[in-house]
C-alpha cells in the first residue's frame, strides 16, 4: 500500500541554513531517508510566505528519496497559536483532501506549533484524517534519518491499554458504590451510567429516589472521582433544603451583607460562594421555597446572583448535584416547584432503587456495613452462621418493608452489635431485633395512613404472621369496607355486588360472615373496632 504523508514545514528544523544543514537533523528532509519506510507523496504544508524554505526541503527530498513526490499546500494561519483557527483550517482541509482507499496516510506530528500538533492529533483520531500518527526524532547525534515511529490511533488494537481502560471503569464504578459488590443488574447498570457521566460532564445532576436510599453517599463519592482525576479543585458542600426556611434559606444559600436584615450583624458569604470550583449538593431541593429556585436557577444559568441586601453581584461557578424523594413533575403541576428550574436541573436524572428492590444486594450490603463498625470499634464483628441465616431470610422477606432503606439497616445492625456478647450476634439478638423491626414498620404504616391497622386490631400478631401477604391484603381491604358499613348485609351486598347479579338468589351476609370466621373475626368485634376508630378521631 502506498505511504502518503501529511505534515507541517518545520519553520525553525527544517530550515538549519543553507551551507550546513545537511549535517543536522531535519524532520521533513529525515522522515524520507528512511530505507524501511518508503514515501510515495509527502505534502508539505505551509504559508506562502515560506514558500522558499518549503522549495528548498522539496529539492532536498528529491535528492534522498527521488521516488517521493512533494506537494507544497498553503494554509495561511493569522495566528498558528489559535486553537479555534487552527482546528478550524485543518478541517477544512480533511474536508477538502480525496482520501484514497488504498493509500496508508501518516500525519507528520513533529513539526508546526504545539496547537497543530494537538489539532492533528484531534482530527486524527476522530477520524477525519483516516490514518495514523508519524512521530520522527533527531537519535542521539542530531544527524539524520534519526528515528522514526507509526502510531495507530485505534486504541482497540492495543489490549493492554484497552484491558488497562477496562480496569479502570470497574475501579470507578465500584468507587461510586463505596466498593460494595452489588449483584443489583439494574442497579450495577444505574452506577455504570453515573461513572460516564461523573468523568465525561460537569452539568447537573439529579439523584432522586426514597429516603435513605443512599443519595448523600452517591453525591459525595462523585465529588471524591471528579476529584481524583483533577476534574474539580474546589469542596463538597451539603445541605438539606428541608431545614432552610424563610430568609435564613436564602442567607445560608446566597449570603448576606451586614444589616440586610434583623440579626444580620456580620457579612456571610453563603453556600453557593463556598462551592465555587466544586461541587454544591442541595438534598431534598423540592423542600426549597419559590423565591430561591428563582435565584438558584439564574445562578446555574449564569454564575452570577446577588446575595441578600447587596447590590454587587457574586460569581460561583458551581457543579450542581441535587437529591430529592419527592415527585417534582406533580410538584410542578401543584405550582411548588419552577418548571424551568426542573428542566435545568434534571439533565441527568437518576433514580436510586430502594433497598427492598434490591433483595439481591442486602446480603453485601451487610457486609459492608459489618465492616464499617468494625473499622469504628477497632474489632471484627459478626454473625453467628445460625443467626446470620436467620436475618438474612427475614431481610429478604416480603414481612421486610425497609422504608429507611440504608439506615434502617444501619440502625438494626448497630442495636445487634451493641448487644451481643463478644461481638459476634447470636440468635438471641436476632430474634428480638425482627420483632422490633416488624412492629416499627407496623406503626409506619399506621402513621402513614392516618387509619388502625385493621388486621392487627381484630386478631392476634401471632395469628398474623401466619398469613400469607396476598391474604393480608384482602383481609385488610374486606375490613376496611365492612367499617364504612351499618350492617352485614350491606357490606356483604358491596362486597359480592357482581357475583349477586348473576344469581336468582343468595345470602350475601353468609358469605361474608363465612369469610371473617376463617379468621375468627365477630361482626361485633368490627363493631368495636368501629367505635373505637371514631374515638380516636374525636381526641385528634
Amino acid at each position: 500500500m502506498k505511504k502518503v504523508v501529511i505534515g507541517f514545514l518545520g519553520t525553525v528544523l527544517d530550515r538549519r541554513g543553507k551551507t550546513n544543514r545537511w549535517e543536522k537533523w531535519r524532520p521533513s528532509v529525515a522522515a524520507c531517508q528512511h530505507e524501511d519506510l518508503l514515501i510515495e507523496r509527502f505534502h508539505l504544508l505551509c504559508a506562502r510566505r515560506e514558500s522558499a524554505l518549503a522549495e528548498q526541503v522539496k529539492s532536498d527530498i528529491a535528492a534522498v528519496s527521488p521516488e517521493t513526490s512533494v506537494i507544497i499546500e498553503y494554509i495561511e494561519l493569522k495566528n498558528p497559536w489559535d486553537f479555534e483557527e487552527v482546528f478550524s483550517k485543518l478541517l477544512d482541509y480533511s474536508h477538502s483532501y480525496k482520501f484514497i482507499e488504498d493509500e496508508e496516510y501518516l500525519l507528520h506530528i513533529t513539526t508546526g506549533t504545539h496547537v497543530t500538533q494537538i489539532c492533528t492529533f484531534l482530527l486524527t483520531e476522530a477520524g477525519f484524517f483516516p490514518g495514523k500518527l508519524l512521530q520522527t526524532g533527531p537519535g542521539r547525534q542530531d544527524t539524520p534519518p534519526g528515528s522514526y515511529e507509526i502510531i495507530d490511533l485505534d486504541l482497540s488494537r492495543y489490549d493492554s491499554i484497552a484491558r488497562r481502560f477496562s480496569e479502570q471503569t470497574t475501579d470507578d464504578i465500584s468507587f461510586l458504590k463505596s466498593g460494595i459488590k452489588t449483584r443489583n443488574q439494574h442497579f450495577n447498570r444505574l452506577i455504570s451510567e453515573i461513572e460516564k457521566v461523573t468523568l465525561r460532564s460537569d452539568m447537573p445532576i439529579m439523584l432522586a429516589g426514597p429516603t435513605g436510599a443512599g443519595k448523600s453517599r452517591l453525591a459525595r463519592q462523585i465529588f471524591e472521582l471528579r476529584r481524583q482525576r483533577n476534574k474539580i479543585k474546589g469542596k463538597f458542600i451539603e445541605v438539606n433544603c428541608a431545614t432552610l426556611h424563610g430568609d435564613m434559606a436564602m442567607s445560608v444559600l446566597f449570603g448576606h451583607k451586614k444589616g440586610a436584615f434583623t440579626g444580620a450583624s456580620e457579612n456571610r458569604e453563603g453556600l453557593l460562594k463556598a462551592a465555587d470550583g466544586g461541587i454544591l449538593f442541595l438534598d431534598e431541593i423540592g423542600e426549597l421555597g419559590l423565591d430561591e429556585q428563582a435565584m438558584l436557577l439564574r445562578a446555574i444559568e449564569e454564575k452570577w446572583y446577588l446575595p441578600i441586601g447587596s447590590d454587587k453581584e457574586i460569581h460561583s461557578n458551581f457543579q450542581l448535584i441535587t437529591g430529592t424523594n419527592k415527585d417534582l413533575r406533580h410538584e410542578c403541576r401543584l405550582g411548588r416547584f419552577r418548571q424551568d428550574l426542573l428542566a435545568r436541573i434534571k439533565l441527568w436524572e437518576f433514580r436510586l432503587p430502594g433497598l427492598k428492590e434490591r433483595p439481591e444486594d442486602i446480603a453485601p450490603n451487610i457486609d459492608f456495613e459489618l465492616q464499617q463498625h468494625s473499622k469504628q470499634l477497632g474489632k471484627p464483628v459478626s454473625f453467628s452462621c445460625e443467626a446470620r441465616e436467620a436475618y438474612t431470610r427475614f431481610a429478604v422477606s416480603h414481612e421486610a418493608s425497609w422504608s429507611a432503606n440504608f439506615r434502617d439497616l444501619n440502625n438494626s445492625l448497630a442495636r445487634m452489635i451493641t448487644l451481643s456478647e463478644g461481638n459476634r450476634i447470636g440468635h438471641k439478638e436476632v430474634k428480638p431485633e425482627i420483632e422490633k423491626l416488624k412492629r416499627e414498620w407496623r406503626e409506619e404504616i399506621n402513621t402513614e395512613n392516618n387509619i388502625d391497622n385493621l388486621c392487627e386490631s381484630v386478631i392476634s400478631n401471632a395469628q398474623l404472621d401466619t398469613l400469607d401477604l396476598f391474604d393480608r391484603i384482602q383481609l385488610e381491604k374486606v375490613l376496611e369496607l365492612c367499617k364504612s358499613c351499618d350492617n352485614m348485609a350491606e357490606a356483604g351486598r358491596k362486597l359480592f355486588n357482581n357475583s349477586l347479579q348473576k344469581k336468582s338468589s343468595t345470602n350475601d351476609s353468609d358469605r361474608l360472615r363465612k369469610y371473617l370466621q376463617r379468621f375468627g373475626i365477630t361482626w361485633k368485634a368490627i363493631e368495636l373496632l368501629k367505635r373505637q376508630h371514631a374515638g380516636a378521631i374525636k381526641n385528634k
